[in-house]
């Protein structure tokens, strides 16, 4: 059971990366009301330059995850990673996020959520709502949630925005009874 969402700032030292706070503040009160969990935002930015690739321009998720568990938040407490650093994981070309099985922490990333990045002009209501379901999808997979065959629920596997955007920002009926056990 979640009683708490940590959101947790991500960036290089030299501050690339580091999302708005804006950002962060919209999601944490998006995750308040849609979850009845507290949802708070973290003042001081991680800096995650081990991780970082310089020749892929990317950041290694799987090493990000296991520092935010160094952290070892209270029981019922997921500590989720925000950056706007472009992450991969080794056998992909790049993830949206990431999240520990049953475990207490994830990693989102807007770098691929923005318009922007394909060439298109900047939509930031369509960010913030990628955003929500991602995070809803990588606390899912803390809970223990694996993908969903639904490509309604949010635990739907996605590898494009437009798969993003037709998922619904809730749980299927099987995934919500499954993450509230």
């Amino acid at each position: 059971m979640i009683l708490a969402i940590h959101l947790v700032p991500l960036s290089l030292a030299s501050g690339e990366g580091l999302p708005p706070l804006s950002v962060l503040d919209r999601l944490a009160a998006a995750t308040a009301r849609a979850m009845a969990v507290s949802c708070r935002v973290e003042t001081e930015p991680i800096t995650i330059d081990y991780a970082f690739d310089a020749y892929r321009m990317q950041a290694w998720s799987t090493p990000v995850l296991a520092r935010l568990h160094e952290r070892k938040p209270p029981a019922g407490t997921v500590v989720l990673g925000v950056t706007a650093l472009d992450l991969y994981v080794p056998v992909l070309t790049f993830v949206f996020g990431e999240a520990q099985l049953g475990g207490p922490a994830a990693i989102v990333s807007t770098h691929r959520l923005r318009d922007e990045y394909y060439g298109l002009p900047p939509r930031e209501e369509a960010v913030s709502q990628r955003l929500f379901k991602e995070l809803l999808h990588e606390v899912g997979h803390t809970q223990g949630l694996r993908h969903c065959t639904d490509w309604r629920c949010v635990m739907s596997s996605a590898h494009t925005v437009e798969r993003i955007d037709v998922r619904q920002a809730a749980y299927c009926r099987p995934c919500a009874e499954a993450f509230s056990r």
